[in-house]
Parts: structure tokens; C-alpha cells; sequence
């Protein structure tokens, strides 16, 4: 397989940040090519990255993704180049527009006009990177600045971006340096690849200078029931309950029958009926999960769409450890 492997690991699976750590060198030994973590309500992204950072050697380091509502935009440029420091240039930021819940009701802040906040933040922190000032004039912010106090690494970490809709995503492809995505079909992902694209011309670049690295929940295991039954939830689950953004995206990739029947499941909060309301054909276009033999096919065919040059390995909700060292085991073989 041509291309990287990423390793996805969610914050809240861990007693401690140094959980995170362990995870990272058990990455790192096993062939993975970076570790990425989110942050919504729990911890503090910061800490983890940097404790795995400090246990680790080539490993590349990343978050998926910090919302442009939660930190200002001086402070994530600020946040990144303390990482890029941290971990001797290993680091890449991830942004994304984020969800009027964890901003109204986590944050604090009015979502409003996302697309365009996050187009400020990107312009800002480069304006860190290159001017060693936050100092901008925009819609949203109106930045005097001061100086950045330390030395600008000769490499600023590249910013990438986790997008669903062909707006967002043409901004990925014009301001950002790679592009995450998450619950794509195969088809789905080569059209909005287009967009991205589109984008990329707009900034003056091509696809090949973005980093694109779509996010897959994968569950692999001799019990292929198990691991489907697994998928399967989580899949529905973030289709139904995780807001708007992911359902819609589906449905937009010709699945909006399906999208409207797990949705109608979860006004009832009945997660057996959403679950049932996910058919086989359509987990199998979304999420890698079986025997270890058939997610390693999945992913090589995934990986090898024109345009991607990484797959990023998250879990399924409810998987034990010994799920995640297989799933982990499984997938590294084809490094």
C-alpha cells in the first residue's frame, strides 16, 4: 500500500493523558506514520500530544480537530508552534468549523458564519508564521498584535482541515494544507475530491500539495459478527446523533432513506433500531469491518483513490483493547 497509515485514538478511552502516550509508542513500533486525537468536552488536547510527542521518535503527531470558536486565533498559532517545537517538526494542526452544539453550549459563542471564521483563523495564524504577528483586518477579527516572543521554526506546522460540503471543502483545498474527512462512500469521497480540487486552484496549488487523509472506523476481527455488530453502532450512531453534518453528508451520497430512518430511531433514543436501520451494503461503503483478511482489503482499495495519500484508523465505541491491538495488528500488515 502507497499510502500512510494514521492511527485516530479518542481521548475519553484513556484513565490518564499518559494513556495516550502508551498508545502512541505501541504506533510507532507497529508502523503507523502519525497519531491524531480530538477534543470536545474532556481533556485538553495539548498534554496528550505532547507526552506522546516526548515518547516517541518519528512518529508524526496531530489533532483532529480544535474548533475556531474555542481558542483564539493568536493562541492556535501559538498552540502549534509550541507542538512544533515539542515534537522537533513532527506537527500538524487540525482545525475544523466545528457544530453549533460545542460552541453554543460548550464555548460559550454564537455559531455564526463558520466558513468564514475559519478562513480568518487560518489567515491569521499564517500571518504568526510569516510576520511573527497576529496583526489582521477582517470581517470577524480586527487583530492590532504584538510580536511573537520566540523564534518562528523554519517549518511552521502545515494546518489541515476536517470539512464535509463542498464549500468548506473548496476552502480546505484554497487555505489549508491537507484535508480529513470522515464517513465518506468511496464515490462519495473521489466527488468531493473535485471540490478540494477546485479549491487547490483557487490557492494556487495542485492536489498533490495537500495531505488528504479521510477517516475510517475500522474493527477488525476473527469474530465477524462482532466487529460488523460493532461498526455497525457507531456508524449509526454518528449518522443519527452526532448533529446534522454527517447525516446530511450521507444522505447527499445517495443514502437519505437510510439517513431518515436511523434518524427517526434516535428521537426515540432506541440505538438497537438505529443500528438495524444501517444496511449491510451501506456500512460496507463507510466503514471497514469483518475479518482481519476483508479490512485490509478495504482499506488498500480505499487507499489506492486517486487523490489519497493517507488512511487515518479510528474505533468503533465499545471495542476492549484486545479489539483495538487486533484491529491495530491487522492493519499495520500492510505497511
Amino acid at each position: 500500500m502507497n499510502a500512510d497509515l494514521d492511527l485516530l485514538v479518542r481521548l475519553g478511552d484513556y484513565d490518564r493523558p499518559q494513556g495516550v502516550a502508551e498508545r502512541a509508542v505501541q504506533a510507532e513500533r507497529l508502523g503507523f506514520d502519525r497519531i491524531t486525537t480530538g477534543e470536545t468536552t474532556g481533556w485538553n488536547v495539548v498534554p496528550p500530544l505532547t507526552l506522546a510527542a516526548d515518547r516517541t521518535d518519528e512518529l508524526g503527531i496531530s489533532n483532529d480537530v480544535v474548533s475556531p470558536y474555542g481558542r483564539s486565533p493568536a493562541l492556535l498559532a501559538q498552540t502549534a508552534l509550541t507542538l512544533q517545537d515539542t515534537t522537533d517538526g513532527r506537527f500538524r494542526l487540525g482545525l475544523g468549523p466545528s457544530s453549533p452544539a460545542i460552541t453554543e453550549r460548550w464555548h460559550g459563542a454564537t455559531f455564526d458564519r463558520p466558513l468564514r471564521r475559519t478562513r480568518e483563523t487560518i489567515e491569521i495564524i499564517r500571518a504568526v508564521y510569516e510576520n511573527g504577528t497576529p496583526a489582521y483586518e477582517g470581517d470577524i477579527f480586527d487583530i492590532a498584535g504584538l510580536d511573537y516572543e520566540n523564534e518562528i521554526p523554519e517549518t511552521p506546522p502545515p494546518i489541515d482541515l476536517a470539512t464535509l460540503g463542498p464549500k468548506a471543502t473548496e476552502l480546505a483545498g484554497r487555505f489549508g494544507d491537507g484535508w480529513t474527512p470522515q464517513l465518506f462512500t468511496p464515490d462519495g469521497l473521489r466527488d468531493r475530491l473535485s471540490d478540494l480540487e477546485r479549491g487547490a486552484e483557487l490557492g494556487e496549488k495542485t492536489l498533490t500539495d495537500l495531505r488528504v487523509a479521510p477517516i475510517v472506523r475500522a474493527v477488525a476481527s476473527e469474530d465477524r459478527d462482532r466487529a460488523r455488530e460493532l461498526a455497525r453502532s457507531t456508524t449509526a450512531f454518528m449518522l443519527g446523533a452526532y448533529g446534522p453534518y454527517y447525516g446530511d453528508s450521507v444522505a447527499d451520497q445517495g443514502y437519505a432513506d437510510v439517513v431518515d430512518d436511523i434518524r427517526t430511531a434516535w428521537e426515540d433514543r432506541d440505538t438497537d433500531a438505529m443500528a438495524a436501520a444501517l444496511p449491510d451494503h451501506v456500512l460496507d461503503e463507510l466503514a471497514p469491518a469483518g475479518t482481519p483478511a476483508e479490512v485490509r482489503e478495504w482499506i488498500q482499495e480505499y487507499a489506492a483513490i486517486d487523490g489519497v495519500d493517507a488512511v487515518r484508523i479510528g474505533f468503533a465505541t465499545g471495542m476492549s483493547d484486545a479489539d483495538k491491538n487486533a484491529t491495530m495488528e491487522a492493519v499495520t500488515e500492510l505497511v
